[in-house]
C-alpha cells in the first residue's frame, strides 16, 4: 500500500507543495516585518500566519489530515473544557457566603 508508486508520487507532490507554501508564507512574514505596521494589525498579521504554517505542518508532515474523527473528538473535548473553565468563575461568585 505505501510502496505503490502512485501513492508515493502523491505523497511527494504534497510534500513539495506544502514546502513552497512555508517558503511563501516566511516571505510573507519577512515582509510583514519589514512594513512595520501598527502593533494590533502586525501581531493579527503574525497569528494568522503562524495558524497556516502550523496547520500545514500538522496537517501533511504529522500526517493529521488523515485523523479527521480523532481531531473532531479531540476538538469538541477541547471545546467542553473552555465553556467549563469560562464558568467557573461564575459558579465561585455565585458561591459567595453573604454576611
Amino acid at each position: 500500500m505505501h510502496s505503490d508508486p502512485a501513492e508515493v508520487k502523491k505523497s511527494v507532490r504534497s510534500y513539495i507543495t506544502v514546502f513552497v507554501m512555508l517558503m511563501v508564507f516566511t516571505v510573507i512574514t519577512v515582509a510583514a516585518a519589514s512594513a512595520h505596521l501598527a502593533v494590533p494589525l502586525a501581531i493579527t498579521i503574525a497569528l494568522i500566519i503562524a495558524t497556516m504554517k502550523g496547520s500545514m505542518v500538522a496537517g501533511v508532515f504529522m500526517h493529521l489530515s488523515h485523523e479527521k474523527q480523532l481531531i473532531y473528538g479531540a476538538l469538541l473535548l477541547t471545546a467542553a473544557f473552555f465553556f467549563m473553565l469560562l464558568f467557573l468563575p461564575v459558579l465561585a461568585y455565585m458561591d459567595r457566603v453573604k454576611y
